[in-house]
């Protein structure tokens, strides 16, 4: 994907910086990256599924590469429901009905937040470590030690030391995360550099904190969005066909299968990716991450 041409399109809030493979009248797959990594996670990905005559978007998400606002008036807001919007908003700039969604982290999250919320808009989806949808009230509710442990940055972020830390330190901060989230991936220097480019957006400390602080309740989202966040906060069904995925190595914190089985309604399946995979699935697995999309695509074509 590095020789790929990033394109920009307006759409929504936004002037989004995504790459784009395969035939255009092919049906349609978007696959969307977490933090702290990008579009490279599918640099393997996409290629496999363009061959395959799918018509292949992966766009940076507000805060990363070549993502702009296209107001400076609009808040730098990241809570679940904004980046589901901006997904939406991107499909309908490029002409797409519905796609197959496939992500990772937050990527996972924002197709989940789609499936649910515009299950018409998503003709299925890969979830790596299932359903991630939560809610400002539910994260009201500590959790066991060893748990609370596991997301030690997230109260880093949510102080101002935090801040101001990852915002002098943020490449060395991704590579931490790239280690603990993935301890037995093997990437070299050249591969974390080019997605690390990425986090040189103007926008991209901002849009991290906000996600993070906005999970606990510290800061808060926009009004607009209230009446999907009460949504999303009743942790509705998803109804399209789905492949969870989990690597049997993943030392980022997520939760068990078993946990989350029962939220998918539609087709379901659940994969454990084995041979020391982490929390980059699509990067460090990327035939598995593949053939899932092409394997729910199969139940339910896209237009």
């Amino acid at each position: 994907m590095t020789h790929r041409e990033v394109l920009q399109v307006d759409a929504g809030d936004l002037n989004v910086g995504y790459t784009e493979e395969g035939p255009s009248d092919g049906p349609a797959v978007i696959l969307l990256h977490g933090w702290p990594y990008d579009i490279h996670s599918f640099a393997e990905v996409a290629p496999l599924l363009a061959d395959a005559g799918y018509r292949v978007i992966v766009p940076f998400l507000r805060g990363y590469g070549t993502t702009r606002f296209r107001s400076d008036q609009t808040p730098r807001n990241a809570q679940q429901s904004a980046l589901g919007v901006d997904t939406v908003a991107l499909m309908d700039a490029l002409g797409i009905g519905s796609a197959v969604l496939g992500g990772f982290d937050w990527g996972a999250r924002t197709a989940n937040v789609v499936a649910a919320l515009w299950p018409d808009r998503c003709a299925g989806m890969v979830s790596v470590s299932g359903y991630l949808i939560g809610s400002q009230k539910a994260n009201e509710a500590p959790l066991p030690p060893v748990a609370e442990y596991a997301w030690w940055y997230q109260y880093y972020f949510a102080t101002e030391r935090g801040r101001v830390g990852y915002e002098r330190n943020r490449n060395a901060f991704a590579k931490l995360i790239w280690k603990l989230a993935s301890p037995t991936w093997d990437f070299d220097d050249a591969m974390f550099e080019r997605t690390a480019e990425s986090f040189d957006n103007p926008d991209h400390v901002d849009i991290v904190i906000h996600n993070y602080r906005w999970r606990l309740g510290l800061a808060d989202g926009e009004r607009r969005f209230d009446d999907l966040e009460a949504t999303l906060a009743t942790g509705p069904a998803i109804t399209v066909p789905t492949i969870t995925l989990e690597g049997d190595a993943n030392g980022a914190p997520h939760p068990e299968p078993s946990a989350y089985a029962s939220r998918f309604s539609g087709t379901y399946e659940h994969r454990t990716i084995s041979g020391g995979i982490g929390h980059d699935l699509p990067q460090e697995a990327p035939q598995a991450f593949a053939q899932a999309i092409l394997d729910v695509a199969a139940e339910q074509g896209a237009t």
